[in-house]
Parts: C-alpha cells; sequence; structure tokens
C-alpha cells in the first residue's frame, strides 16, 4: 500500500463559552484547525487533525502546518503509510524539527492502519483498557469568584479533575486557588495550571501561600530549570507540561525527580507513533500522565481517546475531550463525553468519518 495524495483542509472551531483565557493575557475565541486526508493506491483514506493554541503558546501556529505540509507531502507520495516509523524518519529528514506539521498525517496513517488491519486505533497501540476514562474540565482563566462559579457547573457534566488556569498576578492567583477549591467535594482533584506564566520568585509566593490547600502544581514557569527549582521547595504534586517535548526531557525530568506526573500533547511530540513511545516510558518509569493535544475538533479527540483507552489505568491521570469545547463538529462518530468520561469507539481505524460539507474544498492538496 502507497501514499497516493495528501490533502489539508482549514476549518474555524469557534467556543461555546466565547473565549479561552490563560496565562500572559493571551486569548482564543476561534481556533484554526487543519484536518489532513492521506489517500492509498488501496482505497482507504485516513484522516488526522492538528491545531496549535493560537501562534503565542508553543513553537506552532496555523499556517505553519498547511506550509509544512507543502513542504514535505510530494517526498511522502508512495511511502508506506503502514510502516509509522520508517515513516517518522522519513518525515524527520525532510523537515527538521516542527513536529506539529508531521502529526496529523502520522494521525492519517494509524487511521489507515487500523482501517487496513480492521482494527480500532486503541488495540494497535497496545490493547483496550476498561469500559472508559476519566476527563478534565479547564477552567479559563477569569476573576476568581466567576471561576470558582464554573466548578458545580462542571461537576453537574461528570467532571472530577478541574484544571485551573492560572499564571497571571500572584496574589489574584492565590485567590483563584482557593475560591476554587473551596467549591470542591471528596474525590474532586485541583490542578493550578500557570502555563508558564509564573517568574520564579512569584511562583515561589503563590506555592508557600496556599501550602495548606490540597492542589497540584502545573508549569509555573518558562524553563526546565526554573520549574525544577520551584518543584524542589514545595510539596505539593508537581506536573510538567511545556517542557516535556522529548524522549530526552523525559528521562531527565525523571533523571532529577523533577515531576510527579507529566502532560503529553500528541502535536508537540509530532504524533500518536512518538505519543505512544513516551506513553510507554512513562509507563515503563511509574510517572502518571495526561493526556490531549495542544487544542482540536473530533478528529484530535478521537485519537486522545484511543491514545488515553489503551493506557494502563493506574497511570492515566487524566484526558481531555475538546469536542466538547466547540460549536462545531468535523467528523461523524468522534467520541462524546458522558458523565465527564469518554471511550474510544470500537470500529476500525480512529472510528470517524469526516462532515466534507463542514470541511469544504482543501486549501493544499499534493498529488
Amino acid at each position: 500500500m502507497k501514499i497516493r495524495a495528501i490533502r489539508a483542509y482549514q476549518v474555524d472551531l469557534p467556543l461555546h463559552e466565547g473565549s479561552y483565557q490563560w496565562s500572559g493575557g493571551k486569548s482564543v475565541s476561534v481556533f484554526d484547525s487543519t484536518v489532513v486526508a492521506v489517500d492509498t493506491d488501496a482505497g482507504f483514506t485516513g484522516y488526522g487533525e492538528v491545531c496549535p493554541l493560537g501562534p503565542a503558546y508553543l513553537p506552532a501556529y496555523a499556517n505553519g502546518v498547511r506550509a509544512g505540509i507543502r513542504e514535505i507531502g510530494r517526498h511522502l507520495l508512495g511511502e508506506s503509510p503502514l510502516e509509522l516509523d520508517r515513516l517518522n524518519r522519513r518525515m524527520d529528514a525532510l523537515l527538521k524539527g516542527h513536529p506539529y506539521v508531521k502529526s496529523a498525517i502520522d494521525m492519517a496513517c494509524w487511521d489507515i492502519l487500523g482501517k487496513a488491519a480492521g482494527q480500532p486505533v486503541c488495540v494497535l497501540l497496545g490493547g483496550r483498557y476498561g469500559e472508559d476514562f476519566g476527563l478534565y474540565r479547564a477552567i479559563s482563566q477569569q476573576a476568581p469568584a466567576e471561576m470558582a462559579a464554573r466548578v458545580a457547573g462542571y461537576r453537574a457534566e461528570g467532571y472530577r479533575r478541574f484544571q485551573l488556569k492560572v499564571g497571571g498576578n500572584a496574589d489574584t492567583d492565590v485567590e483563584r486557588i482557593r475560591a476554587v477549591a473551596a467549591q470542591l467535594q471528596p474525590g474532586d482533584r485541583l490542578i493550578a495550571d500557570a502555563n508558564t506564566g509564573w517568574l520564579m520568585h512569584d511562583a515561589l509566593r503563590v506555592v508557600r501561600a496556599v501550602r495548606d490547600v490540597d492542589v497540584y502544581i502545573e508549569q509555573p514557569c518558562l524553563s526546565y530549570e526554573e520549574c525544577l527549582s520551584v518543584r524542589q521547595r514545595t510539596s505539593h504534586p508537581f506536573i510538567l507540561d511545556e517542557v516535556m517535548d522529548s524522549i530526552d526531557m523525559l528521562l531527565r525530568g525523571r533523571a532529577d525527580r523533577a515531576m510527579d506526573a507529566v502532560n503529553l500533547k500528541i502535536s508537540k511530540l509530532g504524533g500518536l507513533t512518538r505519543a505512544r513511545q513516551a506513553r510507554d516510558l512513562c509507563v515503563s518509569l511509574g510517572i502518571a500522565m495526561t493526556l490531549e493535544d495542544s487544542w482540536g475538533g473530533d478528529i484530535v479527540t478521537a485519537a486522545i481517546a484511543h491514545l488515553a483507552h489503551s493506557t494502563p489505568p493506574e497511570f492515566l491521570f487524566t484526558a481531555t475531550d475538546f469536542n466538547s469545547y466547540v460549536t462545531v463538529s468535523l467528523a461523524e462518530g468522534a467520541p462524546r463525553r458522558v458523565q465527564g468520561r469518554m471511550a474510544a469507539s470500537t470500529a476500525p481505524g480512529l472510528g470517524i468519518n469526516p462532515r466534507l460539507e463542514v470541511l469544504g474544498s482543501p486549501v493544499v492538496v499534493v498529488e
């Protein structure tokens, strides 16, 4: 089986709640997502998706996805979509870095592999654990009282993990953490996610001020070294996210005892192939994980579901359901949240069928 053509589509994904805000005053109201279709000479077509969280979060941006696909796509024609490790080595040889560009292509090839094998992707990723898995809900950065007021509604939807967006003014962030923590019930867990937004002195002030609160601290500062310094001076459980972008960083973090859990984003690692490798390493090292992506719609959510559902439950801290946040549905068959939990499809591949009327005409065609 050979790749015959690659097509990319651009789709806007507006948010139900109007906007999403996090550290540094960053905010997005409409996400720019790219859906990639990989056609084969055997009649199979696989679909992937990548959606950077705007251009100012990670070294990734939406137009860069499409430009990167134009750059490498023609060199992938004639390659096998079933030989995923080999295909990833080929993409790395064609384009140094830029893992997010490769993510949707890799994801689409996993979809093809599942369809060709007649198996859901989660089975190919290692097996399906249980009936479903738990999700978290991000609470967009607002005034402390407003953020606290959202907890009851999210809990009514079944969420028990709440990721609080902090990383602003330290004094206000202390209020945010305390206000939301006061709304928690037994079994809930709270993560204060600064998204790199604090300088070290403010991060240390915050963790000291909430030392009596049961809260996880996630990625307080920009660099690994700064985060490690904060980690060494707090007893709070600690999660690293933005700096965890490679196997090397996972090994370094484990050796330094820099974290208790990690957040693995599919596109930041370059696709499901590399995310599976990182996931399996974390299982071997005993590190709990949040599995997700930078953002996305139905297709990204399906890929997250397959990765999460094939992860041993004791290592899956939580996962996310991005298609619950947006107003546009990209595909039929995508997993849906049910009382704060989700399950991967049992259909072959990712189990999704794109809504062609939503995708419109391709903006990139390589054939």
